[in-house]
């Protein structure tokens, strides 16, 4: 899997080496479906302080399309496990969403008048 990591600041920088770290250990399951990662952080109040840290996910897949993800907090390691936590969640269910097994037509009519016996 490929991981993409952008900051525009310099305290975002230094958490390259974290950040790779935990994208892999929190999409482990789910690297055959996702073939690259990109990982933006951003102060958008600057030095002013806040809620103002502001990490983005953003997972490309072949299968379920892109997944985008954004999340603040007070710290950037903070929301970076909130972003990760809600992209892996949003892709778990949309694969399996994706796999669902259809049923016929003829199967559902068989459940409909009781033909079926469990």
């Amino acid at each position: 899997m490929q991981i993409i990591f952008e900051s525009r600041n310099a305290d975002g920088n230094q958490l390259r080496d974290l950040t790779v770290e935990r994208v892999r250990f929190a999409l482990r399951r789910l690297t055959t479906w996702v073939p690259r990662a990109k990982v933006q952080f951003s102060d958008i109040n600057g030095p002013r302080g806040g809620v103002d840290k502001r990490c983005q996910v953003e997972l490309k897949t072949d299968t379920a399309g892109t997944v985008v993800i954004t999340s603040l907090a007070h710290d950037w390691r903070t929301a970076l496990d909130r972003s990760l936590i809600r992209a892996t969640r949003v892709l778990t269910r949309s694969l399996q969403r994706s796999q669902k097994p259809v049923r016929s037509r003829s199967a559902k009519l068989a459940v409909d008048h009781g033909q079926v016996t469990q």
